[in-house]
């Protein structure tokens, strides 16, 4: 007999649920439950089904090992990502990254103008934020910018996974700007691109950086209907 499908609201409950954790408790997860994670997440569709993802995943002194050396690089400066950054944030996109950024200020009181502070908070980035276990995302350079876009699914498919076993994450761009470091020390091949890591563990609610939840567009600010 087929298992009954999740209705719309409890799919929406695990969506809002999600949040970009920003302090993990260092606990490590159990291998079976890693594994679980990562064989949901890779259901998501891609072109032509060539699930282009590969996830390199850390543990342990692994993850220690890989925070120590992101740390250095960060604080050395040279950012050399494979995938390029955006060119600018502008109008609306512009405005929610603001506000997302100045939600996390604010909670972990970091007052406007505080540029130390800002640093501070920005450095945990290469922390991993204490997370016990980091998954990096790379695809072929061959399948270009598709592949990309179905890593991103995978993205998601991962961190809803990871939200309904009780596993808490975070997305993050900032680790993959140093692409050199990650190759060569995780042996990720030259012929993949780096696309983004993704920290991961169990949560820690009481920290003041998982305080705040960021908010989201109405659905006539992205949406046109075509009747």
């Amino acid at each position: 007999m087929t298992a009954p499908l999740p209705s719309l609201p409890a799919l929406e409950a695990l969506f809002s649920a999600r949040h970009s954790c920003r302090a993990f408790r260092p606990d490590p997860l159990p291998r079976a439950m890693i594994e679980d994670i990562l064989r949901c997440a890779q259901k998501v569709p891609s072109w032509c089904n060539a699930q282009p993802w590969k996830v390199t995943v850390t543990s342990g002194a692994e993850t220690d090992r890989l925070r120590h050396a992101l740390t250095q690089a960060a604080m050395a400066g040279g950012h050399s990502p494979d995938l390029d950054f955006p060119k600018a944030y502008l109008d609306e996109y512009k405005a929610r990254r603001r506000e997302c950024g100045w939600a996390l200020y604010e909670a972990v009181g970091v007052e406007k103008g505080d540029s130390a502070g800002s640093a501070r908070q920005m450095m945990e980035n290469f922390t991993l934020f204490g997370a016990p276990h980091c998954a990096v995302l790379s695809t072929p350079n061959d399948l270009g910018g598709y592949g990309a876009m179905d890593c991103g699914g995978f993205v998601a498919g991962f961190t809803l996974a990871a939200q309904a076993a009780g596993v808490a994450s975070i997305p993050q761009a900032a680790v993959a700007s140093f692409a050199p470091l990650l190759h060569e020390m995780l042996q990720i091949p030259e012929d993949r691109q780096i696309l983004c890591a993704i920290s991961f563990g169990y949560g820690d609610p009481d920290h003041p950086a998982n305080r705040f939840r960021t908010s989201r567009a109405a659905l006539p600010e992205f949406t046109d209907w075509r009747d």
